[in-house]
């Protein structure tokens, strides 16, 4: 989705308090692990991780390395507990930034007791925690395999407490609970997905950890820090992650330019004497978003595919290139080379028998809509152009706006906002002109510097509006807190200026947010407690109507 990706602190800081319940723990297979870790969509950093029995003990081990801008290095961690996974003791040894650090920790049934060497100087500190909590230190990923088997059973509304070492507990919640599969040209792993909750000091973090079979760490992810953990096993471009399958979903591969992107196609039940169908190309917003779009275990395209293959339309939604099972690589992509995959996905369409050529839409939803509208402009024969929470102003103002936003909602004083948004500033300059990084940390110029984002910040509607002469339908959550609603307005206005006229409606939809679905704020903060997992019917219902228009 549309975040402010170039500034984001892929830090899991300041995290867990005691919960009132917990499942039973689960027996999970020993063995070995290597972790792939991701900050942005980029490899950051590697662990290999084991898990052994020995004497009735668990023991997990570890080693690994996380580069910029964590620059972690884990010599050695060992955390040991007891047969029901009550904790007994934790050591960590590594270096942050190049200076040692060293954690030593006994518990007791409810006490932590923790040596803390750094600098030289060793301090002590005690902390009350609960039965059986899960010791998870940030950024040490190979403990979530003890919180993995605490969840391989669990429902959903089980609390489980977890000690982030050497700082305090919190509680973490299971909020729902998803059985998926990962997929590959050689089978299916069956997986379970659980949706979290942190209920940390400065505030509800989202989260989800994938469990497999084995009751082993398969995948965990943290997208409001923009990181993902992911199992090396697992983590090939021949393998995605299946959450969702419609009845006549089928899966495809569609050449693009040097390599084939990886889609599914919805088609329409059964109808007699049709032989064509009109199609819908969904195209998914920014970062590493695979063909279901899945947000908050919501999957925004696949409930949508679904919906309007039932109206009549054949849907393909696709992998991003270098993304699940697509090729291509990301690192050098712009927005404009986006939009070039979905003319391939066009002129594949076109060649299609049970396809009218003249019948293709586009359906763009968050920074997808950017990409719509570029490849809209570079193709007269698409049929049409729907644009969902999508941005109408240059993208340099659509981040600093996004940025005074999440600013706003932190408890922070004026001057120190202000500081946040003049660097922001500064280095969307610095990107833009190349120069001007003087006083930039290396990490932000690290994160920032990148094709993408210099594309973004250059993107702007009113250029590439005159160029588009498809009808338009835009629609808009008017809770939406990332892609305020006035953005909607903004794009008609710029629709309803062209030359050429063609016909333009703009959908508002009362209390729905960004990820399409009934909300109570709006607010990112509130996704990952959010009830509602479909996404309201009006969308699929309008853009069928409208189409048909």
């Amino acid at each position: 989705m549309l975040f402010i990706r170039n500034c984001t602190a892929a830090l899991l800081a300041g995290l867990l308090t005691a919960g009132a319940s917990a499942s039973q723990p689960t027996a999970p297979a020993a063995g070995h692990a290597e972790f792939l870790i991701f900050l942005g969509g980029r490899e950051a950093g590697r662990e290999q991780v084991n898990l052994a029995r020995s004497g009735g003990n668990w023991i997990i081990t570890s080693t690994g390395r996380i580069s910029l801008p964590i620059q972690l290095t884990i010599n050695r961690f060992e955390a040991k507990y007891a047969a029901d996974w009550q904790p007994l003791e934790m050591h960590a040894e590594a270096t942050m930034a190049g200076n040692p650090i060293a954690i030593s920790t006994s518990f007791g049934l409810t006490t932590a007791v923790n040596e803390i060497t750094q600098g030289g100087t060793t301090n002590s500190k005690t902390d009350q925690i609960s039965a059986r909590s899960v010791i998870l230190p940030n950024n040490f990923f190979g403990a979530y395999e003890a919180l993995a088997a605490r969840l391989a059973t669990a429902a959903a509304g089980t609390e489980i407490p977890a000690y982030i070492a050497p700082q305090a507990e919190i509680k973490v919640t299971v909020k729902a609970v998803h059985d998926d599969a990962i997929t590959s040209p050689s089978g299916s792993t069956k997986v379970r997905k659980f949706d979290l909750t942190f209920h940390n000091p400065g505030g509800p973090l989202a989260a989800s950890v994938t469990v497999d079979e084995r009751s082993r760490v398969a995948r965990v992810e943290i997208p409001a820090a923009g990181l993902t953990v992911v199992r090396a096993d697992l983590a090939t471009v021949a393998m995605r992650q299946q959450t969702v399958r419609n009845p006549t979903d089928a899966d495809v591969m569609i050449p693009a330019l040097g390599f084939n992107i990886a889609a599914t196609i919805t088609t329409p039940p059964a109808v007699a004497g049709r032989l064509r169908h009109p199609a819908v190309v969904l195209v998914p917003g920014s970062g590493a978003v695979d063909r279901d779009e899945t947000v908050a275990g919501i999957p925004i395209f696949a409930q949508l595919a679904g919906s309007l293959a039932e109206r009549g339309y054949l849907v393909v939604r696709y992998d991003k290139r270098g993304v699940g099972q697509s090729g291509g690589r990301i690192e050098s992509a712009t927005i404009q080379d986006y939009a070039d995959d979905v003319l391939s996905i066009v002129r594949w369409l076109q060649r299609r028998k049970d396809v009218d050529r003249r019948g293709i839409a586009l359906a763009g939803h968050s920074e997808g809509g950017a990409v719509a509208l570029i490849a809209g402009s570079k193709k007269d024969d698409i049929a049409a152009l729907v644009l969902i929470a999508a941005p109408g102003t240059r993208g340099s103002d659509l981040v600093l706006e996004q940025q005074r936003r999440a600013l706003e909602q932190m408890e922070i004083s004026d001057e120190e906002r202000k500081q946040k948004v003049a660097l922001q500033e500064q280095i969307q300059t610095a990107v833009l002109t190349g120069i001007g990084w003087e006083g930039v940390p290396p990490e932000l110029r690290r994160r920032a510097d990148t094709a993408w984002f210099r594309s973004l910040l250059e993107f702007d509607p009113a250029k590439v509006m005159p160029r588009v002469r498809q009808p338009l339908l835009i629609i808009q959550g008017d809770l939406d807190r990332q892609v305020l609603p006035y953005h909607a307005d903004r794009l008609a206005e710029l629709a309803r200026a062209r030359k050429r006229k063609a016909p333009v409606e703009v959908v508002h939809l009362p209390g729905v947010n960004h990820l399409l679905v009934r909300a109570t704020t709006g607010e990112v903060a509130e996704y990952g407690e959010l009830k509602e997992k479909t996404i309201v019917p009006e969308v699929a219902q309008k853009i069928a109507e409208w189409l048909k228009k």
